[in-house]
Protein backbone atom coordinates (compact mmCIF):
# COMPACT_ATOMS: atom_id res chain seq x y z
CA UNK A 1 0.00 0.00 0.00
CA UNK A 2 1.92 3.63 -1.25
CA UNK A 3 2.21 6.02 2.13
CA UNK A 4 -0.09 8.41 0.35
CA UNK A 5 -3.02 5.79 0.26
CA UNK A 6 -2.83 4.59 4.30
CA UNK A 7 -5.88 4.25 6.22
CA UNK A 8 -6.06 5.32 10.43
CA UNK A 9 -8.16 2.24 10.97
CA UNK A 10 -8.42 3.68 14.61
CA UNK A 11 -9.36 7.53 13.00
CA UNK A 12 -12.12 5.65 10.40
CA UNK A 13 -13.80 3.72 13.85
CA UNK A 14 -13.38 6.73 16.24
CA UNK A 15 -11.40 4.88 18.85
CA UNK A 16 -8.23 4.92 20.65
CA UNK A 17 -5.06 3.11 19.90
CA UNK A 18 -5.56 1.74 23.53
CA UNK A 19 -9.12 0.59 23.33
CA UNK A 20 -10.68 -3.31 24.43
CA UNK A 21 -12.14 -5.63 21.67
CA UNK A 22 -15.13 -5.41 23.00
CA UNK A 23 -15.38 -1.21 22.59
CA UNK A 24 -14.52 -1.68 18.88
CA UNK A 25 -16.96 -4.21 18.29
CA UNK A 26 -19.83 -2.11 20.13
CA UNK A 27 -18.65 1.20 18.15
CA UNK A 28 -18.63 -1.01 14.84
CA UNK A 29 -22.26 -2.22 15.34
CA UNK A 30 -23.27 1.41 15.82
CA UNK A 31 -21.16 2.52 12.71
CA UNK A 32 -22.00 -0.13 10.38
CA UNK A 33 -25.91 0.10 10.86
CA UNK A 34 -25.24 4.21 10.58
CA UNK A 35 -23.98 4.00 7.09
CA UNK A 36 -25.41 0.27 5.64
CA UNK A 37 -26.52 0.92 2.26
CA UNK A 38 -29.99 -0.29 3.23
CA UNK A 39 -30.40 2.64 5.60
CA UNK A 40 -28.52 4.95 3.03
CA UNK A 41 -30.16 4.03 -0.44
CA UNK A 42 -28.41 5.88 -3.48
CA UNK A 43 -26.14 7.40 -0.83
CA UNK A 44 -22.70 6.43 -2.65
CA UNK A 45 -20.42 8.36 0.80
CA UNK A 46 -22.26 6.30 2.74
CA UNK A 47 -21.98 2.99 0.72
CA UNK A 48 -17.98 4.07 0.52
CA UNK A 49 -17.80 5.00 4.55
CA UNK A 50 -19.42 1.56 4.87
CA UNK A 51 -16.91 -0.21 3.11
CA UNK A 52 -13.96 1.70 5.16
CA UNK A 53 -15.55 0.89 8.43
CA UNK A 54 -15.84 -3.06 7.49
CA UNK A 55 -12.04 -2.82 6.76
CA UNK A 56 -11.20 -1.52 9.78
CA UNK A 57 -12.83 -3.81 11.89
CA UNK A 58 -11.79 -6.79 10.04
CA UNK A 59 -8.09 -5.67 10.64
CA UNK A 60 -8.68 -4.64 14.35
CA UNK A 61 -11.00 -7.12 15.14
CA UNK A 62 -7.96 -9.96 14.53
CA UNK A 63 -5.50 -10.00 17.14
CA UNK A 64 -2.55 -10.82 15.08
CA UNK A 65 -3.77 -8.40 12.32
CA UNK A 66 -4.16 -6.07 14.52
CA UNK A 67 -0.61 -6.61 16.35
CA UNK A 68 1.33 -6.28 13.12
CA UNK A 69 -1.19 -3.05 11.74
CA UNK A 70 0.19 -1.41 15.40
CA UNK A 71 4.07 -2.22 14.48
CA UNK A 72 4.14 -1.64 11.12
CA UNK A 73 1.51 0.53 9.47
CA UNK A 74 0.37 0.74 6.12
CA UNK A 75 2.87 -2.20 5.78
CA UNK A 76 1.85 -4.89 7.78
CA UNK A 77 0.50 -6.97 5.21
CA UNK A 78 4.27 -7.35 4.00
CA UNK A 79 5.42 -8.33 7.45
CA UNK A 80 3.81 -12.07 6.71
CA UNK A 81 5.30 -11.77 3.56
CA UNK A 82 8.70 -11.49 3.92
CA UNK A 83 9.06 -8.33 2.46
CA UNK A 84 7.19 -6.46 -0.45
CA UNK A 85 5.93 -7.19 -3.25
CA UNK A 86 8.93 -8.47 -5.59
CA UNK A 87 11.60 -7.85 -3.12
CA UNK A 88 11.27 -4.15 -3.28
CA UNK A 89 9.93 -1.52 -0.87
CA UNK A 90 9.59 2.12 -1.29
CA UNK A 91 12.31 4.04 -3.25
CA UNK A 92 13.03 0.00 -4.94
CA UNK A 93 15.18 -0.68 -1.57
CA UNK A 94 14.36 -4.36 -0.07
CA UNK A 95 13.14 -4.21 3.04
CA UNK A 96 12.18 -7.59 5.14
CA UNK A 97 9.99 -5.94 8.12
CA UNK A 98 8.92 -9.46 9.60
CA UNK A 99 12.19 -8.82 11.49
CA UNK A 100 11.50 -5.66 13.11
CA UNK A 101 9.44 -5.18 16.15
CA UNK A 102 8.71 -1.01 15.40
CA UNK A 103 9.74 1.56 13.12
CA UNK A 104 12.19 3.08 15.13
CA UNK A 105 13.90 -0.81 15.23
CA UNK A 106 14.28 -0.76 11.17
CA UNK A 107 15.68 3.12 11.60
CA UNK A 108 18.18 2.13 14.22
CA UNK A 109 18.81 -0.86 12.15
CA UNK A 110 18.77 0.87 9.06
CA UNK A 111 21.65 3.44 10.01
CA UNK A 112 23.13 1.39 12.28
CA UNK A 113 22.35 1.87 16.54
CA UNK A 114 25.07 3.64 18.39
CA UNK A 115 25.92 3.99 21.75
CA UNK A 116 23.98 5.93 24.12
CA UNK A 117 25.45 9.56 24.75
CA UNK A 118 28.35 9.47 27.00
CA UNK A 119 32.48 9.32 27.17
CA UNK A 120 33.56 6.18 25.35
CA UNK A 121 37.18 4.28 26.44
CA UNK A 122 39.20 6.73 24.05
CA UNK A 123 37.50 9.60 25.53
CA UNK A 124 35.54 11.31 22.81
CA UNK A 125 31.53 11.58 23.31
CA UNK A 126 29.33 9.24 21.63
CA UNK A 127 25.75 10.02 20.77
CA UNK A 128 22.40 8.14 19.59
CA UNK A 129 20.10 9.49 16.74
CA UNK A 130 16.89 10.63 17.94
CA UNK A 131 13.88 11.41 15.58
CA UNK A 132 12.17 14.32 16.17
CA UNK A 133 8.72 14.76 17.89
CA UNK A 134 5.99 13.63 16.49
CA UNK A 135 7.32 10.85 15.04
CA UNK A 136 5.36 7.54 14.10
CA UNK A 137 5.34 4.21 16.03
CA UNK A 138 4.69 2.26 13.24
CA UNK A 139 5.96 1.98 9.56
CA UNK A 140 3.49 5.51 9.13
CA UNK A 141 5.86 6.24 6.44
CA UNK A 142 8.72 9.04 5.91
CA UNK A 143 8.01 12.68 5.81
CA UNK A 144 10.55 15.87 4.83
CA UNK A 145 12.03 14.02 1.92
CA UNK A 146 13.04 16.13 -1.01
CA UNK A 147 10.33 14.27 -4.06
CA UNK A 148 8.30 12.19 -1.55
CA UNK A 149 4.85 12.73 -0.63
CA UNK A 150 4.47 14.06 2.58
CA UNK A 151 2.38 12.29 5.52
CA UNK A 152 3.12 12.16 8.97
CA UNK A 153 6.21 10.81 9.83
CA UNK A 154 9.83 11.08 10.68
CA UNK A 155 12.05 14.14 9.65
CA UNK A 156 15.91 12.85 8.74
CA UNK A 157 17.18 15.96 10.89
CA UNK A 158 18.30 14.26 14.33
CA UNK A 159 18.94 15.31 18.20
CA UNK A 160 21.61 14.24 20.35
CA UNK A 161 22.17 15.74 23.96
CA UNK A 162 25.82 17.29 24.43
CA UNK A 163 27.01 18.12 27.99
CA UNK A 164 29.20 21.22 29.02
CA UNK A 165 30.67 22.62 32.01
CA UNK A 166 29.81 25.97 33.05
CA UNK A 167 32.97 27.12 31.83
CA UNK A 168 33.13 24.99 28.44
CA UNK A 169 29.35 26.90 27.87
CA UNK A 170 30.79 30.24 28.93
CA UNK A 171 34.06 30.05 27.14
CA UNK A 172 33.28 28.04 24.09
CA UNK A 173 35.11 25.04 23.43
CA UNK A 174 36.25 22.15 20.79
CA UNK A 175 34.23 18.93 21.53
CA UNK A 176 35.73 15.44 19.87
CA UNK A 177 32.33 13.54 19.17
CA UNK A 178 31.59 9.76 18.02
CA UNK A 179 29.32 8.76 15.26
CA UNK A 180 29.99 5.08 14.95
CA UNK A 181 32.90 4.66 12.71
CA UNK A 182 32.91 8.38 12.34
CA UNK A 183 34.65 11.18 14.20
CA UNK A 184 34.22 14.40 14.24
CA UNK A 185 35.23 17.69 15.58
CA UNK A 186 32.34 20.31 16.67
CA UNK A 187 33.08 24.07 18.01
CA UNK A 188 30.66 25.04 20.67
CA UNK A 189 30.77 28.84 20.56
CA UNK A 190 30.69 31.21 23.44
CA UNK A 191 27.78 31.60 25.52
CA UNK A 192 26.09 28.28 25.06
CA UNK A 193 22.58 27.93 27.36
CA UNK A 194 20.93 24.98 28.22
CA UNK A 195 18.66 24.05 25.58
CA UNK A 196 20.63 25.56 23.05
CA UNK A 197 21.21 23.91 19.74
CA UNK A 198 24.34 23.48 17.15
CA UNK A 199 23.85 22.50 13.96
CA UNK A 200 25.70 20.01 12.37
CA UNK A 201 25.21 20.04 8.85
CA UNK A 202 24.71 16.97 6.88
CA UNK A 203 25.04 14.54 9.94
CA UNK A 204 21.64 14.07 10.43
CA UNK A 205 19.84 10.52 9.86
CA UNK A 206 20.13 9.23 6.28
CA UNK A 207 17.20 9.46 4.13
CA UNK A 208 16.14 5.77 2.29
CA UNK A 209 14.80 7.50 -0.65
CA UNK A 210 17.52 10.01 -1.99
CA UNK A 211 20.58 8.52 0.04
CA UNK A 212 21.47 12.26 1.61
CA UNK A 213 21.76 12.76 5.18
CA UNK A 214 19.56 15.40 7.39
CA UNK A 215 21.23 17.58 9.72
CA UNK A 216 22.29 16.93 13.31
CA UNK A 217 21.20 19.43 16.19
CA UNK A 218 22.92 18.67 19.41
CA UNK A 219 20.83 20.27 22.12
CA UNK A 220 23.26 21.61 25.14
CA UNK A 221 23.15 20.64 28.45
CA UNK A 222 24.60 22.66 31.41
CA UNK A 223 26.12 20.97 34.16
CA UNK A 224 24.66 23.28 37.37
CA UNK A 225 27.64 25.34 39.18
CA UNK A 226 27.75 26.33 42.65
CA UNK A 227 27.49 29.95 42.91
CA UNK A 228 26.09 30.87 39.52
CA UNK A 229 22.58 30.19 37.84
CA UNK A 230 20.75 31.36 34.85
CA UNK A 231 17.36 33.95 35.01
CA UNK A 232 16.23 34.49 31.05
CA UNK A 233 19.06 36.44 29.10
CA UNK A 234 21.18 37.39 33.23
CA UNK A 235 23.65 35.46 35.43
CA UNK A 236 22.71 35.19 38.96
CA UNK A 237 24.38 34.77 42.10
CA UNK A 238 23.66 35.30 45.77
CA UNK A 239 26.24 37.33 48.46
CA UNK A 240 26.05 36.75 52.14
CA UNK A 241 26.57 40.47 53.97
CA UNK A 242 26.96 40.99 57.58
CA UNK A 243 24.44 43.20 59.87
CA UNK A 244 26.47 46.15 60.19
CA UNK A 245 27.36 46.45 56.06
CA UNK A 246 23.24 46.41 55.57
CA UNK A 247 23.23 49.32 57.88
CA UNK A 248 26.33 51.44 57.03
CA UNK A 249 27.02 50.18 53.62
CA UNK A 250 30.40 48.68 52.24
CA UNK A 251 32.34 47.90 49.34
CA UNK A 252 32.62 44.08 48.67
CA UNK A 253 33.85 41.72 46.21
CA UNK A 254 31.97 39.69 44.03
CA UNK A 255 33.38 36.81 42.28
CA UNK A 256 32.19 37.17 38.04
CA UNK A 257 32.99 34.60 35.39
CA UNK A 258 36.20 36.50 34.86
CA UNK A 259 37.27 37.17 38.00
CA UNK A 260 36.54 39.19 41.32
CA UNK A 261 35.39 43.39 40.85
CA UNK A 262 34.46 45.61 43.38
CA UNK A 263 30.91 46.22 44.04
CA UNK A 264 29.44 49.42 46.42
CA UNK A 265 26.58 48.07 48.53
CA UNK A 266 24.06 51.33 49.31
CA UNK A 267 23.56 51.40 53.51
CA UNK A 268 20.05 50.79 54.32
CA UNK A 269 20.10 47.28 52.10
CA UNK A 270 17.81 44.82 52.74
CA UNK A 271 18.13 40.85 52.73
CA UNK A 272 17.09 39.59 49.25
CA UNK A 273 17.49 43.23 47.15
CA UNK A 274 19.50 42.72 43.89
CA UNK A 275 21.95 44.78 42.51
CA UNK A 276 23.62 44.91 38.65
CA UNK A 277 26.65 44.38 37.85
CA UNK A 278 26.42 45.42 33.96
CA UNK A 279 28.34 43.50 31.20
CA UNK A 280 29.61 41.20 33.76
CA UNK A 281 27.19 38.36 32.66
CA UNK A 282 26.74 35.65 30.26
CA UNK A 283 28.30 36.31 26.10
CA UNK A 284 25.72 36.81 24.03
CA UNK A 285 25.62 35.58 20.59
CA UNK A 286 25.21 39.41 18.83
CA UNK A 287 26.37 41.72 20.96
CA UNK A 288 29.05 41.64 23.82
CA UNK A 289 27.63 40.27 27.05
CA UNK A 290 24.57 40.06 29.76
CA UNK A 291 24.29 41.12 33.68
CA UNK A 292 24.78 39.72 36.74
CA UNK A 293 22.34 40.19 38.78
CA UNK A 294 23.89 39.93 42.42
CA UNK A 295 20.83 39.32 45.35
CA UNK A 296 21.79 40.27 49.30
CA UNK A 297 21.37 38.15 51.81
CA UNK A 298 21.92 39.63 55.33
CA UNK A 299 23.51 37.03 57.38
CA UNK A 300 23.58 36.99 60.42
CA UNK A 301 26.67 36.20 63.16
CA UNK A 302 25.95 32.57 65.19
CA UNK A 303 29.11 33.03 67.50
CA UNK A 304 29.95 36.45 69.29
CA UNK A 305 32.81 37.60 70.62
CA UNK A 306 32.11 38.83 73.97
CA UNK A 307 33.33 42.45 72.39
CA UNK A 308 31.01 42.38 69.93
CA UNK A 309 27.81 41.23 72.33
CA UNK A 310 28.48 44.11 74.17
CA UNK A 311 27.98 46.35 71.03
CA UNK A 312 25.24 44.75 69.65
CA UNK A 313 23.48 44.90 72.76
CA UNK A 314 24.29 48.99 73.34
CA UNK A 315 22.61 49.17 69.94
CA UNK A 316 19.79 47.45 70.97
CA UNK A 317 19.21 49.38 74.51
CA UNK A 318 19.69 52.36 72.65
CA UNK A 319 17.98 51.07 69.25
CA UNK A 320 15.12 54.07 67.95
CA UNK A 321 14.52 52.14 64.72
CA UNK A 322 11.30 49.68 64.69
CA UNK A 323 11.05 47.38 62.12
CA UNK A 324 7.39 46.22 63.34
CA UNK A 325 6.04 49.39 64.13
CA UNK A 326 3.98 49.46 60.50
CA UNK A 327 2.33 46.20 62.10
CA UNK A 328 0.52 48.20 65.11
CA UNK A 329 -3.47 47.59 64.93
CA UNK A 330 -3.18 44.95 62.26
CA UNK A 331 -6.00 42.56 63.19
CA UNK A 332 -9.10 40.36 61.33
Amino acid sequence: MPATDFKDYYAILGVSKNAEEGEIKKVYRRLARQYHPDMNPGNREAEAKFKEINEAYEVLSDPEKRKKYDQFGQYWQQVGEGGFPGGAGPGGFDFDFSQYGSFDDFINELLGQFGGFGASPSGQQTYTYRTQPGGPTGFGGFSDFPGFSQVPGMSADAEAAIALTFSEAFKGVEKRLSLGNETMTVRIPPGAKPGSRIRIKGKGQLNPYTRERGDLYLVVEVQPHVFFKFEGENLVCEIPIAPDEAVLGAQIEVPTPEGAVKLNVPAGIRSGQSLRLRGKGWPRPKDGRGDQIVRIQIVPPKDLSAVEREHYEKIRASRSFNPRSHLHGVRL
